[in-house]
């Protein structure tokens, strides 16, 4: 089973970057009127760096670092050549480079080829499901990058994925004697020369993908006359003005891989459309890829999305209130806002108010709440909230659970929870000062309803029906945890103390103390979750929770949805990206809290 290093940029994402040779699996991007992903995938690899030393090939083993935590590369040392790849994203371009750069260490001079050579197997589309594209596959060659363009033409175009490593063009001075060789979909571009001692070579390939051929070829070649060093200094200076620094390295290297995967990989920039849209993760290996969760995106990737840059917040927040406003609180959705998945969830009709108040408050910005698109949409909020109440009790119902899977009881504790929140915000932001009796009629119902006494003490039940029964369980994607975090009540009051030693206790079937990753687990995956790490550490056991994070490598240092209670291996969902945003927000959080 491979390990994988990732990278990416708002277009694109390079989320199989094999550590053992530095391959690159495949490539994807979002494309809005197909609803969701699409990938270019190599069976072997669609791009994969090598080299020649006197002749013969040469096996890499490659040795990463990650600089910013987020751009990857590697060297590899034999036969008396180093070399070196980087793979550069740049912010804001619809292409991506490698610099190939090989260094003689003998004393004497060394024939070498070295570059990159792929092929181009098959076209897939994503949304949780994974469907080949079996019509239109093209290669041919073009003048444009002076060498060969591939796209996808079932009829009309699709998108085209063009190379190029040299400027032909009679007042450019890039000409690196590069050479590109293809065969259908198989190609090999390379720099052949003998490096005398002591010295070094390099080659810069760059990749661009667009619509069709010309904004293909153009994206690569943009970033071939702005030239690898101009674009890395570019994206180094972005990548470390969002960067956050904790005193303790291997915490840091934590929070900002997970802050920056986040960014990248549970939003991004559609190539046909150029839209800002959320999604689950941007990687073909999260099970559920390419689609939109309001809970996910807004409660868990949003509030480390807003600490990295609030003006891409704002813009986050109107794709939520325009393009997926209409299906507030349904299950699942594509990302141009229309249903995947029905089922109402009450927790994601209350995930658009609580980020838009997180905004404002980091923001200050409070004039974009007073919007009309946005009290519309937070008047139909309020509609839908309305048609979900008990007839007699101030508690809502729900048809899922925060796991997303089908609910015992409809009145979830933690759910009324965030509807007491969002009542507070919604008083405000839309000038309804009685909401404010309602959410207090609500928690009073919690308190009343929600509570149950064991002879012990009384806690919080995960959900009741309103006429006596109710179950005790916690989900990680939803934590009774929480309830301090969301304000609800402080960490020192004595029932929810009491409900929160009941789940991690070791009689609780689905905790895991004891275990060396004692988190708690649940029903739809029965491991400690990742999200249960971050609850903890937004809960008061930050220490445990920084424990069981330095014995578990989850995805490679990329958040999962849960873990082995043993050995901390990945067992369910890699590349989660949103949960890599609440890993990180929770990470700095508790770090810089710690820290004052």
């Amino acid at each position: 089973m491979h390990t994988y290093q990732v990278t990416g940029n708002e277009y694109l994402s390079l989320p199989t970057i094999r550590e053992t040779d530095g391959a690159i699996e495949g490539v994807t991007f979002l494309y809005m009127s197909l609803k969701g992903m699409l990938e270019i995938r190599g069976d072997d690899s669609l791009i994969a760096p090598y080299l020649h030393v006197n002749g013969s090939p040469v096996a890499l083993s490659p040795t990463w670092t990650r600089k910013h935590c987020w751009i990857p590369s590697f060297k590899t040392f034999a036969e008396g050549i180093t070399l070196r790849c980087t793979y550069l994203t740049p912010i804001a371009e619809r292409a991506f480079g490698l610099r190939l750069t090989v260094q003689n260490t003998t004393g004497h001079p060394l024939p070498v080829r070295f570059g990159a050579r792929g092929r181009w197997d098959r076209t897939l589309h994503q949304i949780n499901e994974t469907t080949v594209l079996p019509l239109g596959r093209d290669v041919k060659p073009s003048g444009w990058n002076n060498a060969f363009v591939w796209s996808q033409n079932p009829g009309t175009p699709m998108f085209a994925f063009a190379p190029v490593v040299s400027d032909h063009q009679p007042f450019s001075q890039i000409d690196q004697q590069a050479q590109c060789q293809w065969d259908g979909f198989a190609y090999d571009i390379y720099r052949e020369t003998e490096v005398a001692a002591e010295a070094s070579a390099t080659l810069d390939v760059f990749f661009g993908i667009g619509y069709e051929e010309v904004a293909a070829a153009t994206s690569a070649k943009e970033l071939l006359r702005q030239g690898f060093d101009a674009l890395y200094a570019r994206t180094d200076a972005w990548m470390a003005a969002r960067e956050k620094h904790v005193n303790d390295p291997a915490l840091r290297l934590l929070l900002n891989t997970n802050l920056f995967f986040a960014f990248f990989y549970a939003s991004g920039r559609s190539i046909d459309t150029e839209e800002l849209c959320l999604m689950t993760s941007r990687s073909p290996r999260y099970y559920v890829s390419a689609a939109y969760w309001d809970r996910d995106s807004l409660l868990w990737a949003f509030p480390a999305i807003l600490i990295a840059d609030t003006d891409y917040a704002r813009e986050i927040l109107t794709y939520v209130f325009t393009k997926q406003a209409r299906n507030f609180g349904t299950h699942s959705r594509y990302i141009d806002g229309t249903v995947l998945e029905p089922g109402f969830e009450l927790d994601e009709l209350c995930a658009p108010v609580i980020a838009l108040h997180r905004y404002t408050q980091a923001s200050g910005d409070m004039a974009f709440a007073s919007q009309p698109f946005v009290q519309e949409a937070l008047r139909a909020i309020l509609r839908t909230l309305n048609s979900k109440k008990h007839p007699v009790y101030a508690l809502y119902e729900t048809f899922l659970q925060p796991t997303d899977d089908l609910h015992r009881y409809p009145y979830l504790t933690y759910d009324n929870v965030l509807v007491w929140r969002s009542l507070h915000i919604l008083a405000d932001y839309l000038n309804l000062p009685e909401l404010l009796e309602r959410a207090e009629e609500t928690r009073a119902a919690i308190l009343t309803h929600c509570v149950r006494d064991d002879g012990e003490g009384a806690y919080f039940v995960w959900s009741v029906d309103g006429n006596g029964h109710y179950d005790i369980y916690d989900e990680p994607p939803g934590s009774l945890q929480l309830l301090p975090f969301y304000g609800f009540c402080n960490d020192r009051d004595v029932i929810w103390q009491h409900t929160v030693r009941m789940i991690r206790d070791e009689k609780y079937p689905l905790s895991f103390a004891g275990k060396p990753i004692a988190e708690i687990g649940c029903l739809h995956a029965p491991h400690p979750w990742v999200l249960s790490i971050c609850n903890s550490l937004l809960s008061g056991h930050v220490q445990s929770a920084l424990a069981h994070l330095r014995l578990t490598p989850m995805d490679n240092g990329v958040a999962c949805e849960s873990v082995n209670e043993f050995t901390g291996q990945c067992e369910t969902g890699e590349a989660f990206a949103t949960c890599a945003g609440f890993l990180a927000f929770a990470l700095h959080t508790a770090l810089t809290q710690d820290e004052r």
